[in-house]
């Protein structure tokens, strides 16, 4: 045991990577919290309505919850690769490591990781960020990260993204991850716009509501998959070569985009064809009840009038002979 650890004391070690994203375990804990007060208050729901209320609420909250997520989640694009490369430039050292390239909408994330992870008396676990989004600068992020002397795979893979890079591919995510964020966020409007139109009982155009959230959602995959099928560099490591494939944020969305589009399908065509139906999912058939009793009380019969407060049928009547006096 030395001093300090072995560590110099004036010289920032490695960034600590944090266990999971903070933004997405705020947005979801939003979401659980109101399933859960929900779920609390649903035995006061009697007969069949419960069911359709529980599945109308558990549909409504997954969609809204996937299309707020996907916003600042860094996974729509990833890849993993297992190689051996040198550890720091100019320097013949070279480690064991899987190497991850994960895209998101705002920017880049590039994994480094060691196997095993104390190598060369040195801890390998890296998780560096390098943003596109309004207001940042990639090659100012990427001139820190020379300045702080981060390992050389994550500068190698991160300098194909820059503005400077032959590859030429920041100026096609940078601009896809901005019309795919500015869609989203239409959807999510539209998707509150149908929730607030079906608790006012307005079926038709809640569900053109829905077509339109699945019509925002799905072109937001396609602005993002213009920018994947662009020709990019081969990022290599030795025989290897770094790979990306579609991450799990863009099948969420493809999943919330094609449910909102066969949901809104269902209301619109439902409400066509039968709408009785479609009442009775959204526990709107207290009206039925209504027309019940107002054919029971008919102007034909002579026990109804607008005075009595007692309806006798006309099957319990009796005939009653009456003589002249």
């Amino acid at each position: 045991m030395t001093l300090w650890n072995g560590s110099y004391p004036f010289y920032p070690g490695a960034n600590a990577c944090f266990p999971f994203d903070t933004t997405r375990a705020v947005i979801v804990t939003i979401f659980l919290s109101m399933l859960v007060t929900s779920i609390i208050i649903l035995p006061g729901i009697r007969g069949r309505r419960r069911l359709f209320w529980f599945l109308r609420l558990v549909l409504g909250l997954f969609m809204g919850a996937v299309i707020l997520t996907v916003q600042f989640t860094r996974d729509w694009e990833t890849g993993w690769v297992q190689a051996n490369t040198s550890y720091k430039s100019f320097s013949p050292v070279q480690v064991n490591a899987d190497v991850g390239l994960h895209i998101g909408l705002a920017g880049v994330n590039v994994t480094l990781r060691g196997n095993p992870v104390n190598q060369i008396n040195e801890t390998i676990n890296y998780n560096e960020h390098f943003p596109w989004n309004f207001g940042a600068d990639y090659d100012q992020s990427y001139s820190q990260g020379l300045e702080k002397g981060l390992p050389s795979p994550i500068l190698y893979v991160a300098e194909k993204f820059s503005t400077q890079s032959p590859c030429a591919v920041h100026r096609q995510y940078r601009i896809a991850g901005h019309y795919v964020s500015l869609t989203l966020w239409l959807a999510f409007c539209t998707w509150l716009i149908s929730i607030l139109l079906f608790s006012m009982s307005v079926l038709l155009y809640g569900g053109h509501m829905l077509l339109l959230t699945a019509t925002l959602i799905l072109f937001s995959l396609l602005f993002f998959s213009t920018a994947r099928n662009t020709l990019k560099c081969p990022i290599q490591f030795g025989s290897v070569s770094l790979r990306t494939g579609y991450g799990e944020s863009f099948w969420l969305t493809l999943a919330a985009g094609l449910l909102c589009l066969l949901l809104g399908l269902g209301v619109v065509i439902l409400n066509s064809v039968q709408p009785e139906k479609l009442k009775l999912i959204f526990s709107l058939d207290k009206g039925s009840k209504e027309k019940m009793w107002d054919k029971s009380c008919l102007p034909a019969e002579p026990s109804c009038s607008a005075q009595d407060g007692l309806v006798v049928p006309l099957s319990e009547l009796c005939y009653v002979t009456a003589t002249q006096l």
